[in-house]
């Protein structure tokens, strides 16, 4: 009998390495910037520091959910956004915060892609994107985030990711099609 994608399972360090490779390919074939992975931290909640920051979120959603995304100061938005729409960025406006939810989509939804192979199909949600200080974020599903943090210049970017088996996979809207888990952000 053939495994059921609701009793497979990835390991910390495959949700790891898939990260760091959708994160260095579309730096690179998107925003032509290079990015040095730093040490993997595992973390309980999701903040910002007493800096303003940007932060973008997706939900995923399968028969394994979860919540991934990115966050970095807003003077490494503007430069990410600046490189992503080729055009001069100064300040965190609507087309900073709207280029940081893409640049999120493709990140996570990279993982996502890379993941489903062994953990069947998922669902991404559009991308929230949140600008202020002295934030947090939390899944209720999960006490831990996967934080991996990257160099890009003197700038860090913290890309995570929360995500395990969902509690009830026998629920589906449609076939093939499960119904989100509520996350609280």
């Amino acid at each position: 009998m053939a495994d059921t994608p609701a009793a497979n399972t990835v390991s910390q360090e495959e949700v790891v390495a898939a990260m760091q490779a959708a994160t260095i390919e579309v730096f690179s074939t998107m925003l032509s910037l290079e990015v040095t992975p730093a040490p993997t931290l595992t973390e309980h909640t999701i903040s910002t520091s007493n800096t303003s920051g940007v932060m973008s979120i997706v939900g995923i959603a399968g028969v394994w959910s979860g919540t991934g995304g990115l966050s970095c100061s807003g003077t490494l938005a503007c430069k990410l956004s600046s490189q992503f729409l080729m055009t001069e960025c100064d300040v965190v406006n609507d087309d900073v915060l709207d280029a940081i939810g893409e640049i999120t989509n493709m990140i996570i939804g990279n993982v996502k892609t890379m993941l489903e192979d062994r953990l069947g199909p998922m669902g991404l949600s559009t991308p929230s994107v949140i600008f202020g200080r002295n934030f947090q974020t939390r899944s209720s599903r999960s006490n831990e985030w996967t934080v991996l943090p990257f160099e890009s210049g003197e700038e860090r970017i913290y890309v995570q990711m929360c995500i395990g088996p969902s509690a009830n996979t026998s629920r589906t809207v449609r076939p093939g099609f499960q119904i989100p888990a509520v996350l609280n952000v």
